[in-house]
């Protein structure tokens, strides 16, 4: 007989998706939590819940620490369900994470990629890398229920397309949900910015559990920014928000990947620290820099920059400050037009450490009005890498539950 496998997105009546939406920002609950939260009785709650045990969609899991009176019992996701994927891919990187419905990471593995790379040859990877992982996991295809993937370029969110990105412009309208539906064809599968996967991360497992308004700044190879507002990721009309990276810092700047001149991503991030590190070592501005040079053939990464910052020199240190203020001085213009309680620093130049950070929050605090940086906190992402892979799959749990008669995600189909 046929295996009666489950298909996403599992439709549920509004109230039991709205006891769904509470275990995902809570991992795990109590039928106190969920009245809390969702404002209902507890005959009310004790109903949808007893509903969602039956369907063998929820599990009782023992009981909570008391707090004074009866114990609470905990509730999670029936692990046996099924499981997600996080896909999180980034410039010179990539990351896969294979989690059971209750978002634990049961197997994960990373290695380098370069965009730059055809599509079909990078997601092909990503697509042997999950049956890798679920091979050892002992879990056939049909049982991966949702998949979300993270991407380095501006993504259409309702087609789950990239448009015109920068970084790698074979990609522009390549079907990446339709890629995995193929090998994957019962899986929901979401495709997002990978700053805002990251976003998500930080809610999950970082410093911004719990904060309504904050923002996430990705500074790698590009410059990118998450915006989670009310506690929900604000992706605009067409899914570009957040491209910080291509605001204009300097009209007579160098011409950008974009086309533009003078934008942040192509006066402040990796390639330009790059470039502008070459130039001191050339015009004579730092030995070390020249050594390291020579030692690389020619080349320098930003990683030379930051070890010649830790040995105190002081055109690395330059190149630093001035990178970070120019980002602070576009991230003032945010804060000011947002108002964000916190700002999470992350991505492969966050590693620079307090120079950068200072003179980022140098800038933002000399440019921004008083009120708007009054609780304002700027500091680097204590969830670090982690973010962008849990993020991912935070993304593919956000969809894998719909209410009944509602307009499902695209993913879906």
């Amino acid at each position: 007989m046929k295996a009666d496998f489950p298909k996403a997105p599992l439709v549920l009546p509004a109230a039991e998706a709205e006891v769904m939406r509470v275990l995902r920002n809570n991992g795990q609950t109590t039928r106190p939590e969920i009245s809390r939260v969702t404002g209902w009785s507890r005959a009310k709650t004790s109903q949808e819940v007893s509903s969602l045990v039956k369907k063998g969609i929820l599990k009782d899991v023992g009981e909570e620490d008391s707090k004074g009176g009866r114990k609470p019992r905990l509730l999670r996701l029936n692990n046996h369900l099924g499981y997600v994927v996080g896909v999180d891919i980034g410039a010179t990187s990539l990351e896969v994470a294979l989690a059971d419905v209750n978002g634990q990471i049961l197997q994960r593995t990373a290695e380098p990629a370069d965009v730059r790379d055809a599509p079909e040859v990078l997601l092909g990877r990503c697509r042997k890398i999950i049956q890798s992982l679920a091979e050892k996991e002992g879990i056939s295809a049909q049982l991966i229920l949702s998949i979300g993937i993270g991407v380095p370029g501006p993504v259409n969110f309702s087609r789950g397309v990239l448009v015109a990105p920068p970084l790698m412009p074979d990609w522009e309208n390549f079907p990446i949900r339709l890629f995995f539906k193929e090998a994957f064809p019962s899986a929901l599968v979401v495709v997002d910015n990978d700053v805002n996967i990251m976003a998500l991360g930080e809610q999950r497992s970082g410093d911004a559990a719990n904060v309504d308004h904050f923002l996430v700044i990705k500074i790698g190879t590009g410059i990118g920014c998450g915006i989670m507002v009310n506690g929900k990721i604000h992706r605009g009309s067409d899914g570009s928000a957040g491209d910080i990276g291509h605001i204009c810092v300097d009209k007579s700047g160098p011409i950008c990947r974009c086309g533009n001149r003078g934008c942040l991503e192509a006066m402040a991030a990796g390639p330009a620290i790059e470039e502008s590190a070459i130039l001191a070592a050339k015009e004579g501005k730092s030995e070390f820099l020249r050594e390291r040079m020579e030692a690389n053939g020619g080349k320098l990464t930003p990683e030379d920059v930051n070890m010649a910052c830790r040995e105190g020199d002081e055109a690395a240190l330059e190149i630093i400050r001035t990178s970070g203020k120019m980002i602070g001085d576009v991230l003032a213009g945010l804060v000011n037009f947002f108002n964000p309680s916190h700002i999470f620093i992350t991505g492969g130049i966050a590693n620079f450490g307090n120079h950068l950070l200072i003179a980022i929050k140098r800038a933002v605090l000399r440019r921004s009005l008083p009120l708007a940086t009054t609780n304002l906190s700027i500091n680097f992402s204590a969830t670090g890498p982690d973010a962008g892979v849990v993020g991912a799959i935070m993304l593919a749990l956000e969809y894998l539950f719909v209410v009944e008669g509602s307009k499902p995600y695209y993913g879906s189909s």
